[in-house]
């Protein structure tokens, strides 16, 4: 029965955007089509010459973007923005045109807004999923997401077709290496013994897995005092707490940097939710996605009211049903992922996502397949 639920969630909110599949001619899209002159048959957004994009290809590569974000809480916008930008070659299609040209920004900010649709998506179901796993920490995740509203409606304002495609891409990688590298610091020895009481939570966890008591609820997230400037929660036995405020203020920039991206900012949230409020990854995940959430639903509606940017609606559908299937296996795999591995695997994501399009974007070529 709950498969049978996931599965029409699916079919709704492909029948909803499989209604605004008409082509998206925004004045902002037809102006540009109108400068840049492109010849050839229509493909995405009914673009002259542009690539004809196989929806099947979508919703498989969607499955895999589930899976990834709401398994560690990141690179779903990452590996969404890996799909439409090099497996479909929106990316060199966009590089075609000069960069002063309206049509390069305006596929730009579609491969971005586009990214934030499959983000937001699976942002919801795993936020859904984890709070009746006892795995999301509330405060803190309605902290992130009060502070990322000003954020990822501000930069879409003053960003949105300004940017040209190469300057997304080498900006795009470099802050993922760093990432990257930083929590692989994590998972050494020094960075393992600074990070006690979220060890001792994930050993607990580990230990219920193994003997199928996991679906306890009352040994999950319990919010025990809130006040402005502190709130105690325990999970598994272990207390921690944080700051309310601080999350407020790291996710205004969290989000501001995201919606520049063009990703979920789930990359950030989790060096942040291991580093300053010292989580484990088993409730990393979930509360990045909430604080994720709702950081789409306003860049999407900046993106798309104030500023016209236009998407293909009917690669969007199929990609949301991918993201649904993925979404719904995520949360009950992630539990059986050792909380060192889960790290490790966002590190070996974070390396080869960063390196690429880094060197993409300032060398003009990949170092890394593909090339």
């Amino acid at each position: 029965m709950k498969n049978r639920k996931y599965f029409a969630i699916a079919a709704v909110l492909a029948a909803l955007v499989c209604l605004m599949a008409t082509p998206a001619l925004a004045d902002r899209l037809a102006e540009a089509i109108a400068e840049a002159k492109p010849a050839g048959e229509p493909g995405y957004m009914q673009i002259p010459g542009a690539p004809n994009l196989n929806v099947i290809i979508g919703l498989f590569w969607a499955v895999w973007v589930g899976w990834i974000f709401s398994t560690v809480g990141a690179f779903g916008g990452i590996m969404a923005g890996v799909g439409h930008i090099t497996i479909y070659g929106l990316g060199d299609y966009a590089k075609s045109f000069k960069k002063t040209m309206k049509l390069n920004k305006v596929v730009t900010d579609s491969i971005r807004v586009s990214n934030q649709w499959l983000v937001g998506c699976s942002a919801a179901l795993s936020s859904f999923n984890y709070f009746k796993a006892g795995r999301l920490v509330a405060p803190l995740g309605i902290a992130l997401a009060i502070g990322s509203v000003g954020g990822s409606w501000l930069v879409p304002i003053l960003t949105a077709g300004k940017i040209s495609l190469k300057a997304y891409l080498g900006y795009f990688g470099l802050f993922v290496l760093f990432l990257g590298c930083y929590l692989f610091y994590e998972t050494t020895p020094a960075g393992q013994n600074k990070k006690k009481a979220a060890k001792k939570a994930a050993k607990a966890f580990q230990d219920s897995v193994k003997n199928h008591t996991e679906d306890n609820v009352d040994q999950g997230v319990k919010v025990v005092t809130f006040t402005p400037t502190k709130c105690v929660f325990t999970f598994f036995g272990v207390e921690f707490s944080f700051n309310p405020l601080i999350p407020v203020v790291g996710g205004f920039f969290i989000a501001a940097l995201a919606s520049f991206l063009g990703v979920g900012g789930g990359f950030l949230l989790v060096p942040f939710l291991t580093s300053v409020a010292g989580l484990p990854m088993y409730l990393v995940a979930g509360t990045s996605a909430l604080a994720v959430f709702v950081g789409m639903v306003n860049s999407i509606a900046s993106y798309m009211l104030l500023k016209q940017t236009p998407v293909e609606w009917s690669l969007i559908g199929a990609e949301l049903v991918g993201i649904v299937i993925g979404s719904m296996i995520g949360p009950r795999t992630s539990k059986y992922i050792p909380d060192i591995w889960l790290k490790r695997l966002f590190v070996v994501l974070a390396v080869y996502v960063g390196v690429r399009y880094c060197s993409k974007g300032f060398l003009g070529y990949s170092i890394v397949p593909p090339f």
